[in-house]
């Protein structure tokens, strides 16, 4: 089972007059990086949000926003009348030194500056901790779901392109015995264009052959490359929801596999199929990105 690092979740609930209102978000991230913003009067509790996020998220960039919403007439507002004089003296002053002379909308302007007027401290009590517990832990339920479904689609995606490599891995046999033909007659005309086809020990013609055919040979890479995908897809049917850091490390090894057979082509066909490999397991390390 894999999870995502990208998820959304959120949860509602009422209380009163108020309603408690949870969001969470996540994108993908090395470590994991809290971010959490808490209605006036809560910040208390931040340590126990915290606790709350770090034991669904594990890992990424997460953000949660808890909002109470105060309904009908019993929301009491405050009035910062030292905040409004300060903006007011200073944006008179540059009004004046502007010249400009339109002041209508200067007063709501600046009521509309965040924290001059502002909603009152909401009542703290135990009954409206527990119902901010509960939203976020409806809203935390719904996040990780989110993630297991995206984490399902890019899992399908995986096996995908693992078969992918492998199919392309069986193309390059039909391949390989024609370069050996190809280098012997290269080598050959050479010696022709040397004029020393007649001057030539045949038997070490032939060992420096089986020299070079050995370092275009194949089957150690092929070898290695058909077992990382084995131990990837192995990782896939693993239970453990934590391992997008090993899943990378597994396509890296399959890169240098890939890479080495390219290196060890001798062949555009080898060459052609290198290159969808390399494309197939690029797609995968994007994800592995993604993966918690």
């Amino acid at each position: 089972m894999l999870l995502s690092m990208t998820g959304y979740g959120r949860a509602a609930r009422k209380l009163g007059e108020q309603s408690v209102i949870v969001e969470v978000k996540s994108l993908n991230s090395k470590y994991l990086d809290l971010k959490t913003r808490l209605p006036q009067g809560f910040h208390d509790k931040e340590m126990a949000i915290r606790q709350l996020l770090t034991k669904a998220a594990k890992r990424g960039k997460i953000d949660m926003s808890i909002e109470i919403q105060q309904e009908g007439a019993g929301h009491e507002m405050l009035f910062n009348k030292e905040l409004f004089s300060a903006y007011y003296k200073e944006l008179k002053a540059i009004k004046d030194e502007l010249g400009i002379s339109d002041s209508a909308d200067l007063v709501q302007s600046i009521m509309r500056i965040p924290n001059v007027l502002a909603a009152g401290d909401m009542p703290i009590d135990d009954e409206v901790w527990k119902v901010i517990q509960e939203t976020a832990n409806e809203a935390l339920a719904a996040f990780t779901k989110f993630r297991k479904t995206e984490g399902e689609v890019t899992e399908t995606d995986f096996r995908l392109r693992v078969t992918n490599i492998r199919t392309l891995l069986k193309e390059l046999a039909p391949h390989e015995a024609p370069r050996v033909d190809r280098l012997r007659d290269r080598y050959r005309q050479h010696l022709n264009d040397l004029h020393l086809q007649n001057g030539f020990d045949e038997n070490r013609f032939e060992q420096e052959i089986i020299f070079h055919i050995e370092k275009l040979d194949l089957t150690e890479e092929k070898v290695r490359l058909e077992q990382h995908c084995d131990y990837f897809l192995e990782q896939l049917d693993d239970k453990t929801e934590i391992k997008g850091k090993k899943l990378n490390f597994i396509s890296q090894e399959m890169g240098r596999e890939i890479n080495t057979l390219g290196s060890k082509a001798n062949s555009a066909d080898i060459q052609r199929i290198v290159v969808q490999m390399k494309d197939e397991l690029e797609k995968i390390k994007e994800q592995t990105a993604n993966i918690l």
